[in-house]
C-alpha cells in the first residue's frame, strides 16, 4: 500500500467545534501521556537508581495491564481505535507478546446506529429517499462495525431488470465517521512524534511511517468505491474457477459511503453441522480454502486480507457442487514485485544455505532499517543453517515442537532488539496466512498446512531457475570485470604505500569485546526473524496455548522460532 496523508478540519482537534471530538482527542492523548510517563519511570528512572531488576520482574504484568487498558479504551471509543488495536496486535516485529496477545482478540463489533440516522445518511449519499432507491430496506442491522453497518434490501423492478439481481446487502458508513477518523489519526501522529524524541525508540522503530501506513489503509477502508473495485478485481481473478465467487456490485446504488452488493449469504465456512447437513465434507472445504488463499498470495499477488468466518461462505449448488463465496473486500493486500522477488531470493538462499543471500533477500523485502548490523546477521544465519539446514518439508513438520519453543524462548525477547520493521503489506500476508491456518485446522483437525503450501513453494523455485542462470551469468561478467581492473587497482595501492598515505581504521577491540555477546544474540534473533520473512507469507501459527505452532513450509526453520516466541 502507498502511504497517504489526508487531513481535514482544524489543525488542532482540541480546538475543533465539535465537543465530542474534542473530548475524544483529549482522552486518547491522556492515555498516551500516562503510558509515556509509566514507561519513563520504569524503563529509565528505576534502572538508573539501581532498581532495574525490580522493574524487569514486573514488566510482563505491567505490559498486560497496559494492553488491557487500551483494549477497554478501544472498545469504548470505537471508530478507528479498534482498528488501531487490531493493527498493533500484528506488530510482532516491534511489540512484545504480552501486548500483541492481549489485543489479538479485539473484535470490531459495536452497537448499531439507530435506523433513523442510518437512513438519513444513506438518503443524503444517494440523493434520493430510500423508498425510491430500493423496493424494500430492512431496518434491522445485519452486521455492525466501527466504521459502518449492513442492512438487507431489495432492488426496484427497474434496477433488478438492469442488474439481474433482486436481493442485496447495503453497507452504510456510520454518520460522522470521517471526522472521527481524522481526529484519531491526528492523535496518532502526535503520539508518533512524541515517540521519535526517545532515542531508544527512534533507533528501533519508524513510528511516523507506521502511522502513515495505518492511515493509508484506513482511508481505503472507508472508501466504498475502493471496496467495490476490489470486489470486482477479486471476482475477475477467479472468473475461471467455479469453486470461488464474490458478490456483484450494484454501481447505480453505490457511492463512497454507501455500497450495494448482491446478497450471497450462505453457510458460514466454520459451521460444521450445517456443512455436514448439506452433504459437504469440512475436510474438503479446508483443502479448497487453503488452496484458494495461497493461490491469491503467490499467483495473483492480490489477496483478501480478512478471511475470518464471517467473511467466507460455502454456497451449495443444485448439482451437488459448492463454492467458496468471499465478502467484505475493505481490507485487501498486495504482494509487490519487490516483496515477491525478495521471497524468491529467500527461498533460494535457504535451499542453498547462503547466509549472505538470505540477508540480501531480507533487505530486498524492505524490512531492514538503516544501520542494521548485517555482518553479524550473516554469521548468525549461517550458524542456524548449520543447526537446521537441509531439512525438507516433511522433516520440519515432524520436528519436536519443544525444540522450536526452546529456541524461541531463548531469542524471542532479543528479536525485538534487531533493526527490523516489517512493511504493512507483509504484515497483511502474515495475518492472512494465520487466519487461513486457523480456519483450516477448525475444519479439519488433521489438516497439514505443509501439504497445501509445498506446491506453491516448489512452483516459486521452478519459476526462479531461469533467474538463477541469469544471475550466474551476471556474476561471471562481474568477476571478469574485476580481474580486468585488478592490475590498475594494485598499482594504485602500491603508490599509496610508497607515498605513505595508506591508512587503516580498526574498531576498538575493547568496545568489541564488551558488546560481542550482545551482538551475537541480536544477530541470532535476527536469524529468527529472517525465517519469518522467508515463510511468513506461506502461513502463520494458530496455537495460542503453545505460543503458536511454528510454520516451516519454506524449509527455513527460523520461521518456527519467530512464531513460537509469542506466548
Amino acid at each position: 500500500m502507498t502511504s497517504t496523508s489526508r487531513t481535514a478540519g482544524s489543525e488542532n482537534p482540541s480546538d475543533a467545534p465539535n465537543p465530542a471530538l474534542r473530548a475524544r482527542y483529549r482522552r486518547i492523548m491522556r492515555f498516551a501521556a500516562r503510558t509515556f510517563v509509566l514507561a519513563w519511570w520504569f524503563e529509565l528512572v528505576l534502572p538508573r537508581i539501581g532498581l532495574g531488576a525490580l522493574a524487569a520482574r514486573g514488566r510482563p504484568a505491567r505490559l498486560r495491564r497496559l494492553a488491557k487498558r487500551f483494549h477497554a479504551l478501544a472498545v469504548d471509543l470505537g471508530g478507528l481505535m479498534i482498528k488501531v488495536g487490531q493493527f498493533l496486535s500484528s506488530r510482532l516485529d516491534v511489540l512484545p507478546p504480552e501486548i500483541t496477545k492481549e489485543l489479538e482478540g479485539l473484535q470490531d463489533e459495536v452497537p448499531a446506529v439507530p435506523f433513523a440516522e442510518i437512513s438519513a445518511h444513506a438518503e443524503t449519499e444517494l440523493g434520493m429517499p430510500l423508498a425510491r432507491a430500493y423496493a424494500a430496506f430492512g431496518p434491522q442491522s445485519l452486521a455492525a462495525a466501527s466504521l459502518g453497518q449492513a442492512h438487507r434490501a431489495t432492488l426496484t423492478d427497474a434496477d433488478a431488470a438492469d442488474t439481474g439481481l433482486r436481493d442485496v446487502v447495503v453497507k452504510v458508513q456510520r454518520p460522522g465517521i470521517a471526522g472521527i477518523v481524522d481526529v484519531d489519526l491526528r492523535a496518532l501522529r502526535k503520539v508518533a512524534r512524541w515517540m521519535m524524541r526517545i532515542a531508544l525508540v527512534r533507533h528501533r522503530v519508524d513510528a511516523p511511517a507506521l502511522v502513515e501506513e495505518f492511515a493509508a489503509s484506513s482511508f481505503e477502508e472507508i472508501d466504498y468505491l475502493h471496496e467495490a473495485a476490489a470486489a470486482e478485481r477479486f471476482a475477475a481473478d477467479f472468473a475461471e474457477n467455479p469453486r470461488v465467487s464474490a458478490p456483484r456490485v450494484v454501481w447505480e446504488r453505490t457511492t463512497r459511503r454507501v455500497l450495494t452488493l448482491e446478497d450471497v449469504s450462505a453457510i458460514k465456512i466454520n459451521d460444521l453441522d450445517a456443512l455436514r447437513a448439506a452433504g459437504i465434507d469440512p475436510a474438503e472445504v479446508a483443502q479448497a480454502f487453503a488452496t484458494v488463499m495461497f493461490e491469491q498470495l503467490f499467483e495473483h499477488s492480490y489477496f483478501h486480507a480478512d478471511p475470518h468466518p464471517g467473511n467466507v461462505f460455502v454456497t451449495p449448488h443444485p448439482d451437488g457442487t459448492w463454492a467458496l463465496t468471499f465478502i467484505d473486500f475493505g481490507m485487501m493486500g498486495e504482494v509487490p514485485s519487490r516483496m515477491r522477488s525478495g521471497m524468491r531470493q529467500a527461498i533460494i538462499a535457504a535451499a542453498s544455505r547462503d547466509g549472505r543471500g538470505l540477508v540480501e533477500a531480507i533487505r530486498a523485502v524492505g524490512a531492514l532499517l538503516p544501520g542494521a548490523d548485517t555482518v553479524e546477521l550473516e554469521r548468525a544465519v549461517t550458524a542456524v543453517f548449520d543447526r537446521f539446514g537441509g531439512m525438507g518439508f516433511a522433516e520440519l513438520a515432524q520436528v519436536d515442537p519443544r525444540e522450536y519453543r526452546e529456541f524461541a524462548r531463548e531469542f524471542s525477547e532479543l528479536l525485538r532488539t534487531m533493526p527490523f520493521q516489517l512493511p504493512e503489506d507483509f504484515l497483511l500476508v502474515i495475518r492472512t496466512a494465520s487466519l487461513t491456518s486457523g480456519m483450516c485446522s477448525t475444519l479439519d483437525p488433521a489438516f497439514n498446512v505443509w501439504d497445501a503450501v509445498e506446491p506453491f513453494a516448489q512452483r516459486l523455485l521452478r519459476d526462479e531457475r531461469g533467474t538463477i542462470v541469469e544471475a550466474a551469468g551476471r556474476g561471471a561478467m562481474s568477476a571478469a570485470g574485476l580481474m580486468m581492473r585488478l592490475p590498475r587497482r594494485a598499482d594504485d595501492l602500491i603508490s599509496l604505500i610508497e607515498e605513505g598515505r595508506l591508512t587503516a581504521q580498526v574498531p576498538s577491540m575493547d568496545r568489541r569485546f564488551r558488546t560481542l555477546e550482545a551482538l551475537g544474540r541480536r544477530a541470532i534473533a535476527g536469524t529468527v526473524f529472517a525465517g519469518l520473512l522467508i515463510a511468513g507469507a506461506l502461513t502463520r501459527p494458530d496455537d495460542t496455548v503453545l505460543g503458536t505452532v511454528l510454520m516451516a513450509a519454506s524449509a527455513v526453520p527460523l520461521l518456527f522460532a519467530v512464531f513460537a516466541g509469542r506466548r
